[in-house]
């Protein structure tokens, strides 16, 4: 860590070169292999001190409050973050006060810190936080840095749960948030160049689990939430890597880009997968390997994401109300609009249902998702998809089945490949998830654009699109067998990244998966073609 010695007196260039040197010494460590939860702890802590003098030799004793809001309130500053401050006032502001906050934070950008201050009474925060959720969050998040205690507890205390944003509206506004971020994104976390923090599975979904948390439990930490039961430990543990994964990558860009960048672009990722050690290989390259993982852990923590959000409702907004429960078979319930299994160990006794939910989801249009608790006992079960479950004859007529389906296919293949039974169903479908075609061709994964692909063609049969493309929609329409364009549709891409002819590759795959299915030579040989 870079000892913090201020000039005197001050001087801005002294203290430009000193904020330069903390941010040489985060870098070195961090690639000397630091964890990054300690740099982006201990930079915090460094602006902590920097304000600190630098409050008290332009404010001194004036009655002012200094307080850190947003991820700067939490903790966390990555080298080229926004420090976002909320300074704290009662009285109207003398012409002395103004001057010396004037200079304070001029001071502060004229050495580097890109700075988003607010100047609030508690009436302000109160008043800005009933307006816009977006400041509720920030100010759930203050850290008092100097001034009144009492008065920073008093802010914190005015806009709590119990007089702003009780839980229930907090929670309905912080997910339509994130429904309305995610759209910006085409609700894809798996374009080549994602946005690591705003991104569906990225940084932000994470935070949205915790701001959660800490305005219906209190939580302090996302650990907080194995206690409340609300995740096992194993998926705490997830969570925290792939969090500690995003802070790596988005820690590291800053350091490229030299400021705060949130885009992991081309050239970014190139650099980023050399520093991280990924090396070139016959069969593919360090970058797509690098992307590969960065893919994988966005898809985990999607799936988290998901789970939790269906465990708050059920906790906040459904807490108490009778649930509407339907049999739907034996082995599976419908309770409100989200399937659930009728007895926790059904996938340990009976494998095969979990590929059944899945074909349930697509027949059935009255079920809107899965139960949280059903789809932790997916993931639990995922590694009884053996060689003995891909052999079963069962199994291939549900597979079969679903693919023969007239509504909701691409939406369960999407939710099969987000809870890894996908992958885990097709080992060869798995090798292409997260796998990036590294041209400005296609703009998606493999996977991704595979199930896209599939996703057009469905359009094609939709009355309401025949417009689009109205020669294709007809053709579409002739077909006696559409499950066979669906089933070459999932195998056009699936050799890519395996060296070779992609297409021959993929030829003999999708006739092995014919055979397996049993389907006639006819068809098998249609398939391939």
């Amino acid at each position: 860590m870079h000892t913090i010695k201020f000039s005197a007196p001050l001087d801005f260039k002294a203290e430009k070169s000193q904020l330069n040197k903390i941010r040489d010494t985060l870098k070195h460590e961090f690639k000397s292999g630091e964890p990054v939860e300690h740099l982006v702890r201990q930079y915090a802590q460094q602006i902590d001190q920097l304000l600190a003098h630098y409050w008290h030799h332009f404010i001194g004793q004036l009655p002012l409050t200094l307080a850190a809001v947003g991820g700067y309130g939490r903790g966390e500053l990555h080298p080229f973050s926004d420090i976002d401050l909320l300074i704290l006032h009662e009285a109207p502001l003398a012409t002395a006060e103004q001057e010396a906050l004037q200079q304070f934070i001029t001071f502060l950008w004229d050495i580097g810190l890109e700075v988003g201050q607010s100047l609030r009474t508690i009436k302000d925060c109160i008043t800005q936080a009933e307006k816009d959720i977006t400041v509720a969050t920030n100010l759930m998040e203050s850290r008092l840095l100097c001034g009144s205690e009492d008065l920073h507890e008093k802010m914190r205390q005015a806009t709590g749960p119990d007089k702003i944003w009780p839980s229930h509206l907090f929670f309905k506004a912080k997910l339509a948030e994130q429904r309305k971020r995610h759209a910006k994104f085409n609700d894809s976390a798996y374009n080549l160049e994602p946005n690591i923090k705003e991104g569906p599975g990225g940084l932000r979904d994470i935070q949205n689990i915790g701001w959660v948390a800490k305005r219906h439990f209190g939580a302090d930490d996302l650990s907080d939430l194995v206690t409340h039961h609300f995740l096992t430990e194993d998926e705490y543990l997830q969570l925290y890597a792939g969090e500690q994964f995003l802070w790596r990558v988005r820690f590291g860009l800053h350091n490229i880009c030299g400021r705060r960048e949130d885009r992991l672009l081309f050239d970014h990722q190139r650099t980023l997968a050399q520093q991280f050690g990924y090396h070139d290989t016959p069969s593919s390259m360090a970058v797509e390997d690098f992307m590969r993982d960065y893919y994988r852990t966005i898809t985990e923590l999607e799936r988290l994401n998901e789970m939790l959000l269906l465990l708050y409702k059920q906790e906040i907004l459904h807490e108490g109300q009778k649930a509407t429960v339907s049999v739907l078979n034996p082995r599976f319930n419908l309770r409100n609009d989200l399937i659930e299994t009728s007895d926790e160990k059904l996938f340990e006794h009976s494998p095969l249902a979990l590929l059944e939910i899945f074909l349930l989801m697509a027949q059935q249009p009255q079920i809107k998702g899965v139960r949280a608790e059903t789809i932790r006992q997916i993931r639990n079960n995922i590694s009884r998809i053996d060689d003995d479950f891909r052999d079963n004859t069962e199994a291939h007529a549900l597979f079969i089945a679903l693919l023969r389906q007239t509504d909701g296919l691409t939406h369960v293949l999407r939710r099969m490949n987000r809870y890894g039974v996908l992958a885990a169903y097709l080992p060869e479908f798995g090798a292409i998830v997260g796998q990036m075609q590294h041209d400005l061709f296609h703009v998606y994964t493999v996977d991704e654009h595979t199930l896209r692909v599939l996703r057009n063609l469905r359009r094609l049969i939709i009355p309401e699109y025949i417009h689009e493309y109205p020669l294709c929609s007809k053709v579409m329409a002739h077909i006696p067998k559409p499950e066979l364009i669906y089933i070459a549709a999932l195998y056009h891409d699936i050799a890519k990244g395996r060296g070779g002819d992609h297409s021959k590759l993929g030829g003999v795959d999708a006739e092995k998966f014919c055979k397996r299915h049993q389907l006639n030579h006819y068809d098998t040989h249609l398939v391939r073609w």
